[in-house]
């Protein structure tokens, strides 16, 4: 499926303005267009109440690898301080309208109220567009008013993260959970099968799905795999 809907040559060119201005990264994995911003900084449910990273955030992939590269925390931080431009949300419709999918935040997060009006009225803007929101905003209670608003939208679906890396979560409140990878996910868990794909999702669209509750995302990856493990020893000296 081409990444865009049709459109006229007027509307291309008003594309191509726009993407001048605002800065998406291309999620190769799913085959679709991010707007990000820089891991940890734009994070603030990245910490636990004892002010150290949560596990899930510890072996966060937005913060190694090619994500260490300035070229790549560049388009990043611009996106921090464009959002508060006047034409913004305009621009952002413009080029979101074409699109079948979107994703949100493969790194950062939305970490002000007014970003997240914004993303809000953009939703509401491009009602033939599929986006997909992860978060940890849901930690804070000022948030949850709106990420209900965005949620209540058939064209978005929010996936609030659990924090944890061995499949612990609330049905009631997440919606995507890491477990330790060979083990059986979570009973009421959807596998994420990209990992099946040489880590590609390729027609899969489940986390846009609404009808499907929780994600299960197998760990990967070597800092996560190692955190993961170590997790898993810990539990096993505890209980022997």
């Amino acid at each position: 499926m081409s990444k865009f809907k049709p459109m006229s040559r007027a509307v291309r060119a008003t594309v191509n303005a726009a993407f001048e201005r605002v800065r998406m990264s291309w999620t190769s994995k799913l085959g679709t267009y991010s707007w990000s911003l820089q891991a940890r900084e734009t994070c603030p449910g990245s910490l636990g109440d004892d002010g150290e990273l949560v596990d899930a955030c510890k072996g966060c992939y937005a913060s190694f690898g090619n994500y260490i590269y300035e070229n790549v925390k560049a388009p990043r931080r611009h996106n921090k301080e464009d959002w508060e431009r006047a034409e913004w949300e305009d621009d952002m419709v413009s080029i979101c309208s074409p699109l079948y999918y979107v994703r949100l935040f493969d790194s950062g997060d939305m970490y002000a109220l007014a970003l997240a009006r914004k993303w809000l009225n953009v939703f509401r803007r491009c009602p033939d567009t599929q986006f997909w929101l992860p978060t940890r905003m849901h930690k804070f209670p000022k948030f949850a008013a709106i990420l209900n608003a965005m949620n209540t939208l058939p064209n978005v679906c929010v996936r609030p993260s659990s924090d944890s890396v061995l499949g612990e979560f609330d049905p009631a409140v997440h919606g995507s959970v890491i477990f330790p990878a060979g083990s059986t996910p979570p009973e009421g868990v959807f596998e994420c099968g990209a990992y099946t794909r040489d880590g590609q999702c390729g027609p899969c669209r489940a986390c846009y799905d609404k009808d499907i509750p929780v994600i299960g995302y197998p760990s990967h990856g070597r800092v996560m795999s190692a955190l993961v493990r170590r997790r898993l020893a810990s539990i096993a000296v505890v209980t022997a």
